[in-house]
This record gives C-alpha cells, structure tokens and sequence, in this order.
C-alpha cells in the first residue's frame, strides 16, 4: 500500500468527508499507492488501484484525477477528459487543466482547447502550469496549420531566465520545431541548440541538430 502522508492535505480531507473513520485509511493508502505507480510510470497499474476509490467514494476528485492522468498517458483521450472533467467540477484545481486541454487537443476539439487557455490564463497559476498550458493552445494552433500564430504564442516568453526550469526546455523545444515546421532552419537551430546547452539529452535534441546541420 502507499504512503497517505504524501497526498495532498486537500485529498485527504476529501476523503475524510466521503467515508467513515474505519474506511478513510485505507482509500487514503489505496489512492497513495496508485499516485506512487503515477510516479514510477506505472499507469496500467495505477488505473487499477485507483478503482476502489472511483467505485466507492465517487465524490471524491482525487480519484478522478488519477484515473485521467493514468487515462492520459496511456492515450485513452476520451475517457481521460471524462474522468478530469469529473475531477474538475468536484476539486477544481488548475494544476491539471493543461492534461484535459490536451485530450482536447488530441480529439480535434480545439474550442475546448481554447476555452481551457483562457481559463488557465485567468487563473494565474503556477508557472509551470501557464507553461503547460500555452505549449497546448500553441500546438492546437499548430495543428490546425497556424504555425505562425503557435509562434506568436510561445515566442513572447522565449528569453532566457536567470535560473532555467524544465518548462522552459520544453518551450524552447517546442519554439525550435516549429521553427523547423516553417522552414527557418536557422531560427529552429538557435532554439535547439538552446536547449542542449543545458541538457544536451533532452529528448531528440543531439538527432534534431544533427539533421539541421545537414540542411
């Protein structure tokens, strides 16, 4: 069984409300355990400890929420904007608006993706989150043929901070394919080659500068 020390102190007392004393502990241990199997990429595993807490105490968000991460990354996309759409209107929260735009974005319903970068973007989160987020209403554009206006999006936080975090590597690499996208090989080079100056085995980087240098 999990840890419940680490869950969110909002998740335990979800739990608290939904079930009695004698039962709470061992939601809390089962949702704990399917979080860590998040954690280690476990996400069959995670779908399956996690359906206790779905079947019995419906009410609480947090199952739901694991249950369309785990949905998520296993490409169930409709399912998994079901279970964060239930998630949403139980706990809303916006760490997790970013994962439903982008079941969104993978259906071809990019009205929905819009909607969800608006509220992402009125609710001032994390940077991380507001990282996440217009990373996916850029690539909604992108795949509806607006790359320009994918650029335009991500483009206005391209410059460097003092202290790069990981959104920012996926920003760079995300400016640098579209760049490539669009035929700037010069532009999408600079980009990637941002990016490897920090982490040069960030994803495909080595493989994406070496094809641009054969252009």
């Amino acid at each position: 069984m999990g840890d419940p020390t680490r869950l969110e102190p909002s998740w335990v007392a979800e739990i608290e409300r939904e079930s009695d004393a004698k039962t709470s502990a061992r939601y809390m241990e089962r949702l704990a355990a399917a979080t860590e199997a998040l954690e280690r990429d476990r996400y069959t595993d995670a779908l399956r400890m996690v359906q206790s807490v779905l079947k019995n105490l419906p009410n609480v968000g947090a199952g739901h929420e694991v249950a369309g991460i785990a949905l998520y990354r296993l490409g169930e996309w409709r399912k998994a904007a079901a279970e964060l759409e239930q998630a949403r209107r139980l706990h809303p929260s916006p760490e997790q608006l970013p994962v439903l735009a982008d079941c969104y974005r993978a259906l071809r319903r990019y009205h929905e993706v819009d909607e969800l970068w608006h509220e992402i973007r009125d609710t001032s989160p994390a940077p991380s989150v507001m990282a996440e987020g217009r990373i996916v209403a850029a690539g909604s554009l992108a795949d509806q043929g607006d790359i320009a206006g994918a650029l335009k999006l991500l483009i206005r936080v391209a410059d460097a901070p003092k202290r790069v975090r990981d959104y920012h590597l996926k920003q760079w690499y995300v400016i640098a394919d579209l760049y490539d996208r669009s035929g700037d090989v010069v532009k999408a080079r600079n980009f990637f080659k941002r990016v490897a100056a920090v982490d040069p085995r960030y994803a495909d980087v080595s493989d994406r500068l070496a094809m641009l240098g054969r252009r």
